[in-house]
């Protein structure tokens, strides 16, 4: 009988490659995650390890360092440093947005309390710099710190952007650039820099991050309005929380006086009815606004893979391909 499971995904088979490593980061994030003095941060920490997540920031750092055969332990440092920034952007943006889910389970703030989630963010923080220290490297610690201030800056645009339909795809790419892409970016250019990459290396390393990660935000603003369920959001949750993504900004700006008129009821002035989304899924799909994105998300996928010629040939760097084309064609 022939077999009936699915082929394993780029990310699943980076995850095996590197298993011993990306253990070492786990116990990692698990010791320097726990207080013993603080029985709320515990709880807190407890919860989100409890919720899973793809740890891809942390598999691009060890998978980037594999590249140049790195054989120290550095990269697992750097590797737990990046997966508590995100973890800590994470807990503070479930506070700016309300979120009440985040990967099919209730969040930290909904459970305990805002400011809970916003203080046990600041200490995820701290631990990032712990970790970095351990390193002793200025340029790694540099590298990881401006991606921190790029986070942060993009989260206080995007916070201005809120509710307004004026707002254009430049805006959009800043925030994404920011609050998605710089991390990914910075993950894979401390990757290569701790393996001893040139300049010229790592910087390639660092746009490969860059381009990925802008598909892979590209990809996921696609699938709240393509119809599955994902990552714990159901299909139109941007949609009724007024997010100005890149579909409803390109459907703004193209549409008609009266499809103008229905984004601005629905998204500024937050007046939404049975049967918006559905209309909104029509307007998106009559125009192809989506298939058009599509095609942006696989031109940023390009970019990412024509990077990689710029890095050591390994076969870690055809997973990497892999995950590239990967990113715009996954459907969670």
């Amino acid at each position: 009988m022939a077999s009936t499971s699915q082929p394993r995904s780029p990310l699943a088979k980076l995850a095996t490659e590197l298993r011993k490593e990306l253990s070492s980061v786990h116990a990692l994030i698990r010791e320097h995650a726990k207080s013993d003095h603080v029985a709320r941060i515990q709880q807190i920490t407890d919860h989100l390890l409890g919720s899973g997540g793809k740890r891809i920031r942390p598999i691009l750092t060890l998978a980037t360092a594999r590249l140049f055969d790195h054989s120290g332990v550095n990269h697992l440092h750097l590797a737990a440093a990046v997966e508590f920034i995100h973890t800590a952007t994470l807990l503070h943006d479930d506070v700016v947005d309300q979120s009440t889910q985040r990967r099919g389970r209730p969040t930290a703030n909904l459970l305990w309390d805002n400011k809970s989630s916003v203080l046990v963010g600041d200490f995820f923080f701290a631990r990032s710099f712990q970790l970095m220290v351990r390193t002793d490297s200025i340029r790694a610690m540099d590298v990881l710190a401006d991606a921190s201030a790029t986070i942060s800056e993009a989260e206080v645009i995007q916070l201005a952007a809120t509710h307004r339909v004026d707002v254009d795809e430049e805006t959009y790419y800043r925030i994404i650039g920011g609050k998605t892409a710089s991390l990914f970016s910075a993950a894979t250019k401390v990757g290569a820099l701790v393996a001893g990459g040139s300049e010229a290396e790592l910087n390639a390393a660092g746009r490969f991050g860059n381009a990925l990660g802008i598909s892979f935000q590209i990809r996921d603003d696609i699938l709240d309005y393509g119809g599955s369920e994902i990552l714990g959001k159901n299909v139109g949750d941007d949609f009724r929380d007024r997010k100005m993504t890149l579909p409803i900004i390109r459907a703004f700006s193209q549409g008609s006086r009266e499809e103008r008129e229905f984004w601005t009821r629905v998204i500024a002035q937050g007046d939404q009815r049975n049967g918006d989304l559905e209309h909104a899924l029509g307007i998106l799909n009559r125009r192809g606004i989506l298939d058009s994105i599509q095609t942006d998300a696989r031109k940023w996928s390009k970019t990412a893979q024509n990077e990689l010629h710029n890095l050591p040939g390994h076969p870690i760097r055809e997973l990497l391909a892999e995950l590239s084309e990967f990113a715009v064609s996954r459907n969670s």
